[in-house]
């Protein structure tokens, strides 16, 4: 692994393409009488990543459902089921085109000017909002300590944020199940292990700590099996990670669970200031039903083979 802020310079990848398939599916040991859910399942449609199709179904079938875009420009489906049932399947299917990792962005001078500049002091109410500490707290001092470890007077931007999420990958355990999704960042810090919502978690909140702006992104990650293994249908999983405001009104995307920035395996679904803004699926039943189970599948295929051959990475078990 290269030394904090002096990895090899980004490699233009290749324009790839994907079929994600999402299926959520609950079970209960009794019936239930009545379903709502809301769902962040559909890709963005960016500058960068193109959706040339997207459903989310439901069953049983609804019998109230409608979409719609929330304050953040993020698709969202809502949904109603009043049929009696024992099991509930939400599947999430879609086709998108993603573009490699900007080169324009990395090489401009926001990136590439020290840090300080990229505050967003003065700017429109919506940026300015991701710069603020949630609440609970979030920004602890163990946190401004980490991050003025990273963010020195006067250091580039792109540099210091290449080292953020080198340190966050190196810092930090990957251990699926060591957290759940109400899990305090000041608790992943002091157990330094996690997954990837809570690796993003961390980096917003140095961010923050030190004035940037930073949005939560969910979506999904393209990943790759073993040499000599053939690739399992199913085995991914929704995926997380962190972007910084940049003027201009531009966002670069960095991946501190894989100790990259986002690139062309990345598939871009929400984001908002943290993941209670964009969880894949949430919802209210009504029943006499003692307990449930949850099993999910997430699997992003390439549709063509230009888009394979990339290296094992990994995605988070964040349902």
């Amino acid at each position: 692994m290269s030394a904090p802020g002096q990895h090899s310079p980004v490699v233009a990848g290749t324009v790839r393409r994907y079929r994600v398939t999402h299926t959520t599916r609950y079970t209960y040991d009794d019936v239930v009488s009545s379903s709502y859910g809301r769902c962040y399942l559909t890709p963005r449609a960016l500058s960068d990543q193109r959706v040339e199709s997207s459903q989310v179904s439901v069953d049983p079938e609804p019998d109230d459902r409608s979409t719609g875009v929330d304050v953040y420009g993020n698709s969202d489906t809502y949904f109603h089921v009043r049929t009696p049932h024992d099991a509930l399947t939400v599947t999430a299917e879609s086709v998108v085109e993603v573009d490699p990792i900007d080169q324009g962005l990395l090489l401009s001078a926001a990136a590439l000017g020290p840090w300080e500049e990229c505050r967003p002091a003065g700017t429109s109410a919506p940026v300015v909002e991701f710069a603020m500490d949630l609440y609970p707290a979030e920004i602890t001092d163990a946190v401004r300590e980490y991050a003025a470890e990273v963010f020195t007077p006067g250091r580039p931007l792109l540099e210091a944020i290449v080292d953020l999420t080198n340190r966050i990958n190196t810092d930090f355990t990957y251990r699926s199940g060591s957290t759940a999704i109400s899990t305090r960042v000041a608790t992943v810090m002091a157990r330094r292990e996690g997954v990837c919502q809570d690796f993003a978690r961390v980096a917003l909140a140095c961010l923050r700590a030190v004035g940037l702006a930073g949005r939560y992104v969910s979506g999904y990650l393209a990943t790759e099996p073993p040499p000599g293994r053939e690739r399992v249908v199913g085995a991914d999983a929704s995926h997380a990670w962190a972007a910084v405001w940049l003027p201009g009104e531009r966002w670069l995307a960095f991946d501190p669970t894989n100790d990259k920035l986002v690139d062309e395996r990345h598939v871009t679904v929400a984001w908002g200031r943290d993941y209670d803004d964009v969880p894949p699926l949430r919802g209210v039943i009504y029943t006499e039903s003692s307990s449930s189970r949850i099993e999910v599948s997430v699997d992003v295929a390439p549709i063509d083979p230009a888009a394979s051959g990339n290296p094992a990475n990994r995605a988070s078990d964040a349902h």
